[in-house]
């Protein structure tokens, strides 16, 4: 087999959005079944602020998320999240997404300390990929637009910066 040529297009992005997720309550884990460790986390709100579309985090939304030890004291992660958003002019927008973290055992630890109120992201990985689906012709671009955001854990909850890939 011949060798393939490689030529990557470049990779454009522009801000889209961040969104700060509200996650009140504990996550409640639901312990290690024989495929994975899951954990669910109820979205109880928050606010999203970019230039084409701001509003509120409608609370009812979850993320299913698994995790499984890559590396001694290292832990990968996936998300299954499910949120709406309602716009400042009144859209209902469905958000999904997936996602990776990894996150060593000092980080975790940190994460529960309630002294250390913020731990750098630069210590741990957190990315997703949402998608969006909405009926309001006002926001319909966002039906084929994938994003992809770079998640930083608060007091709160978790705020993603979310860029749209042109």
């Amino acid at each position: 087999m011949a060798g393939l040529a490689f030529d990557f297009p470049a990779l454009r992005s522009e801000p889209l959005c961040v969104a700060d997720f509200l996650v009140e309550g504990a996550i409640m884990p639901l312990g290690q079944s024989p495929w994975t460790s899951r954990r669910v986390g109820y979205v109880s709100g928050g606010r999203f602020e970019g230039p084409r579309l701001s509003g509120e985090i409608v609370p009812g939304g979850g993320n299913w998320s698994t995790s499984g030890e890559i590396a001694p004291s290292e832990t990968a992660g996936t998300f299954d999240a499910r949120v709406l958003w309602k716009t400042d002019d009144g859209a209902i927008i469905y958000v999904t997404y997936t996602g990776r973290s990894v996150i060593g055992d000092a980080v975790s630890t940190a994460f529960r300390d309630p002294d250390r109120a913020d731990v750098p992201s630069s210590e741990y990985y957190i990315r997703i990929a949402p998608v969006f689906e909405t009926a309001d012709p006002r926001y319909a671009w966002l039906n084929g637009l994938l994003a992809v955001g770079c998640g930083h854990r608060t007091t709160t909850g978790i705020r993603h910066s979310i860029f749209a890939i042109l």
